[in-house]
């Protein structure tokens, strides 16, 4: 069977993520426990009890979720021979996919993942931002009520996540100006964003100048299997190109249906997303409905993945 991992971004963090990777694998512990001394906090704390308002802090839901889905990668890994075709991220978890690749250490895609998060909460300070995602409309008539709205403010389309769901960042009053216009041109819904600035968008230039030094200096090896990029829908296959992917990501359009379109060309046959939550399993079904996806977030899940892939061996 030819299979793909995915991994989810920020907004699939919930109260009791990774609760039954840690019961189930020393390995788990062992990730999470690792992550506390580095980052200077309780992380399983955080995760299991919360409150969800500081756990939806990007500071912490990033280095959070991308501990997670290194702790289910590993508990995967411990009831079967895990070999993917392919692996891919959205956003935030292109890190974990890196790491799922061995494109680096778990050491390593920590410490990036919490300069990241900290350069993105900075930005989101410094030139406050918004985001919304526009239902029902496609991506060529959300990035014409873009072009419309920039006279009142910076706007782009920041995710283009599936059929009839785009994402648009920028600044508030752009998109304000780009909401109504996409609910004039037909949308049926647009729907705020819970974040903490503008994502994906101009806002965050500063912030991927800022992450180039430090993934300049990380020790970067070759994926293996190929990462699908966020920024190019294209396999990465390079240390030097997983550099180049990093630095743009942050203010990059994150093209999620065009890298799943990618794995449906080259015939995956299954789709695991590993971590919390099941956002990228809800994606596929719209982007390719004929493929299987399956969310591995609990121990009810883990045992069906393990049971799939060693049926695979």
């Amino acid at each position: 069977m030819r299979y793909a991992l995915l991994f989810p971004g920020q907004g699939s963090q919930r109260i009791g993520m990774g609760s039954d990777f840690r019961r189930l694998s020393p390995k788990a512990v062992a990730l999470f426990d690792a992550a506390s001394r580095m980052l200077g906090y309780d992380l399983p704390e955080l995760c299991q009890n919360g409150p969800i308002e500081r756990l939806s802090e990007t500071q912490f839901t990033q280095p959070a979720l991308f501990v997670a889905s290194c702790a289910g990668l590993e508990c995967l890994r411990e009831m079967a021979e895990v070999r993917p075709f392919a692996v891919a991220g959205h956003s935030v978890g292109e890190y974990a996919a890196l790491y799922a690749a061995g494109s680096f250490s778990f050491e390593v895609g920590l410490a990036l993942v919490r300069e990241r998060a900290r350069l993105m909460q900075v930005a989101a300070q410094q030139r406050p931002g918004a985001m919304a995602a526009i239902l029902g409309l496609d991506a060529e008539g959300v990035e014409e009520c873009c072009r419309r709205a920039a006279p009142q403010g910076l706007v782009t389309v920041a995710n283009l996540n599936s059929p009839g769901q785009v994402v648009v960042s920028g600044e508030e009053a752009g998109v304000s100006a780009a909401t109504e216009l996409a609910r004039e041109a037909g949308a049926k819904r647009a729907v705020r964003l819970q974040v903490s600035g503008g994502f994906h968008s101009p806002l965050m230039d500063g912030a991927g100048e800022a992450l180039a030094e430090a993934v300049a200096n990380a020790d970067l090896r070759d994926p293996d299997p190929g990462v699908v990029a966020n920024v190019t829908a294209r396999y990465c296959r390079s240390g030097k190109e997983v550099a180049a992917n990093l630095r743009q990501q942050i203010s990059g359009a994150v093209r999620w249906e065009a890298s799943m379109r990618v794995l449906e060309r080259d015939g995956v046959e299954q789709v695991f997303e590993i971590g919390a939550g099941n956002v990228l399993v809800g994606l596929m079904r719209r982007i390719s409905p004929g493929i299987p996806a399956m969310a591995v977030d609990s121990e009810e899940s883990l045992m069906a993945a393990g049971a799939a892939l060693r049926c695979d061996d």
